[in-house]
C-alpha cells in the first residue's frame, strides 16, 4: 500500500498532541482587530477559526491574539489543502505562494 492512512496532523490530533502551530514572520501576523478588518468577518468567528484551524497564537493566556494573514486568508477561502501545507512549512509550493503573492506578502 502507498497511500498514508493518516495524515501527520491526524496522527498528531490523536496523540494529543494537537496541530502543529503555524510559524509566522512578524510581517505576515495581523491581530485580531486587523484580522476583522481584512476578512470582513466578526471577532467571534475570528477567534473560532483560530480554535479550530490553528491560525493564530498567544504567547500567554489574556495575550495579544497573532493570528496568519496568510492563514487566515486560505481559511476565508476554505483552502485547507493549502493550510495544511503552510503548517508543514512550505511555502514555496505554488498553492501556498499563491496566497503570499496576492496578500505582497515575501514567503
Amino acid at each position: 500500500m502507498t497511500a498514508a492512512l493518516f495524515t501527520n496532523t491526524e496522527l498528531l490530533a490523536c496523540e494529543g498532541l494537537g496541530l502543529a502551530p503555524i510559524l509566522m514572520t512578524k510581517d505576515e501576523t495581523l491581530n485580531l482587530k486587523a484580522a476583522v478588518h481584512v476578512s470582513g468577518r466578526s471577532e467571534k468567528t475570528i477567534r473560532n477559526w483560530c480554535k479550530e484551524f490553528g491560525i493564530g497564537s498567544q504567547a500567554c493566556p489574556g495575550g495579544p491574539l497573532e493570528i496568519s494573514a496568510p492563514a487566515l486568508e486560505m481559511v476565508r477561502r476554505g483552502d485547507i489543502p493549502a493550510l495544511e501545507l503552510l503548517r508543514e512549512g512550505r511555502r514555496d509550493h505554488p498553492r501556498v505562494r499563491r496566497y503570499y503573492d496576492f496578500l505582497g506578502l515575501v514567503p
